[in-house]
């Protein structure tokens, strides 16, 4: 794989092209063949990389953050739309390798396969390279991110903000949770309500997930989004 145009968007050349064959083979496309191996085992080794190399530069660039926010800072820009969002950036989805069912119902737009996709590529370089290359890409990739959660650290837990707008009102939030589907994709449906009225709605493959983007939208009903 030598000259991929992923070794372009992260300036690093593998010395070892299978780390990135591997990197970019989803779980489906494994499935269809025998004895092919997939990126999850990879993506858990390249979470702890992006957690360890975000968190060394939270603590090291903003030394008056105390540690809860330090805390909101790394999860806010490690989530799955954050990874997602950074998968895109480089044009990572034109190169997973899914199944055809996975392709068939759009999973190269799905944020879950992009942001799993993208942890299993760190992992990938970590592998390749060693820990200095792969935080050396986080950190080209992330920094901008990094500065804006770090200045509001808060911003993505939905949850949180709006518990707060509503108990200075004197009111709570109620969150009605439903979900649908097999087990292996299952998909949540969140309603939230305050005073027995309907205020948001979310979805998504958790329940966290689906309160979270409920709850999201009814800040933005509220003007607070």
């Amino acid at each position: 794989m030598t000259g991929h145009p992923l070794e372009t968007a992260l300036g690093h050349q593998f010395a070892d092209s299978t780390h990135l064959e591997l990197a970019l083979t989803h779980s489906s496309h494994a499935a269809e063949r025998n004895n092919v191996a997939d990126n999850e085992r990879l993506e858990f080794l390249g979470d702890a990389v992006l957690g360890l190399a975000v968190t060394t530069y939270l603590y090291e660039t903003y030394p008056d953050l105390p540690e809860g926010e330090l805390a909101k800072a790394r999860a806010a820009a490690v989530d799955r739309d954050s990874l997602a969002e950074i998968a895109k950036r480089i044009d990572l989805s034109s190169h997973i390798r899914l199944g055809r069912g996975e392709r068939s119902t759009g999973g190269r737009k799905k944020p879950s396969i992009l942001a799993d996709a993208m942890e299993a590529l760190l992992g990938a370089v970590y592998l390749d390279a060693g820990y200095e290359t792969a935080s050396r890409i986080v950190l080209e990739l992330w920094t901008d991110m990094i500065a804006k959660r770090a200045t509001r650290p808060g911003l993505r837990d939905y949850k949180t903000r709006l518990q707060e707008t509503l108990v200075a009102k004197g009111e709570l939030p109620e969150y009605l949770v439903s979900g649908s589907g097999p087990d292996h994709a299952r998909r949540f449906e969140a309603e939230l309500r305050v005073g027995g009225e309907r205020l948001g709605m979310g979805s998504g493959n958790s329940k966290k997930e689906a309160e979270q983007q409920a709850a999201r939208a009814a800040l933005n009903a509220i003007g607070n989004g």
